[in-house]
């Protein structure tokens, strides 16, 4: 494997993180291809990330010549041969199903080059278990970026016992190209972030279950108290409750029971189809894409 800057990246997926790492893929210089194969989705994506890139217009932080170049180094395809074919860099951002990765993997190996780094945006899966699949496991590491993706600084580069650090150096490269700070964690479940943020928002919703207080002064609490941008379930609600359900059930597997099972209050959410910001309800409600407290 080259140690050659990536330049060509892929991203498999066209859902809320997808279209984020496009995006911010498409802003630092990389000519960028979005696959999905759900009818539709690709151009939904489109146009969310060029009315993304209308907001950083009106608040001064992109210029329409910053937009339009993006834009133009934005392909949208919808045959995963094509997708990847060129790619220094392919990024998975599927749901959170370790068979899903897998079929994408085996699939993606066999149509990519052989320098392609092969990364996933997993929150919580190992790597070592995605890469099980492919002939070259060395290529495969863990890219796992923040919502929203042309905000949060941070990214998680995830390494397996197998990753070469030809790959790692790489990547930490393209992370950095993006104007991001990446750290290096090691393959375990939840990795750092995840593991850490889904305490807090586990214990929020149990706390709120139990009425200590509301969501909007629990979220205040960590605002104000811990000078947290964001507090634990309104960030869950970003996130998506199914997307943390999903994690917390794997942690509680992998980890401990007694620290990760969801609260009720999750599981009732996600079974009454309340994700969160995609369906308007969570816990709070997002009229217009912004956060209304629930009466």
């Amino acid at each position: 494997m080259t140690g050659s800057p990536i330049r060509r990246v892929a991203v498999i997926g066209a859902g809320t993180m997808g279209r984020g790492i496009a995006q911010a893929a498409t802003q630092a210089g990389c000519a960028t291809t979005l696959f999905d194969s759900v009818p539709g989705v690709p151009d939904r994506a489109r146009t969310e990330i060029e009315a993304t890139l209308d907001k950083g217009i009106a608040r001064g932080k992109v210029t329409a010549v910053e937009k339009a170049a993006a834009l133009e180094r934005l392909h949208i395809e919808t045959e995963l041969a094509a997708a990847v074919a060129e790619a220094d860099l392919v990024i998975e951002a599927i749901p959170e199903s370790l068979e899903l990765k897998r079929d994408l993997f085996r699939e993606v190996e066999a149509l990519a080059p052989a320098a392609a780094i092969l990364a996933s945006n997993t929150s919580s899966l190992s790597i070592a278990d995605i890469a099980r699949v492919v002939e070259n496991p060395g290529r495969v590491l863990g890219l796992h970026f923040f919502n929203p993706v042309h905000v949060m600084r941070l990214v998680e580069i995830v390494v397996a016992p197998a990753t070469e650090n030809a790959a790692v150096e790489r990547a930490r490269g393209f992370a950095e190209s993006l104007g991001k700070r990446p750290i290096v964690v090691r393959d375990s479940p939840g990795f750092a972030t995840s593991r850490l943020g889904l305490t807090l928002g586990l214990e929020a919703m149990r706390m709120m279950e139990e009425g200590v207080a509301t969501a909007e002064d629990i979220d205040l609490a960590m605002e104000l108290g811990y000078n947290h941008p964001m507090g634990p379930l309104k960030l869950t609600d970003l996130v998506g409750l199914d997307v943390r359900l999903a994690i917390a059930e794997h942690l509680a597997r992998t980890i401990d029971p007694a620290r990760f099972e969801p609260p009720g209050v999750l599981r009732r959410m996600v079974e009454e189809g309340k994700l969160g910001r995609k369906t308007g309800e969570g816990f709070y409600l997002w009229p217009d894409g912004e956060a209304v407290t629930k009466e």
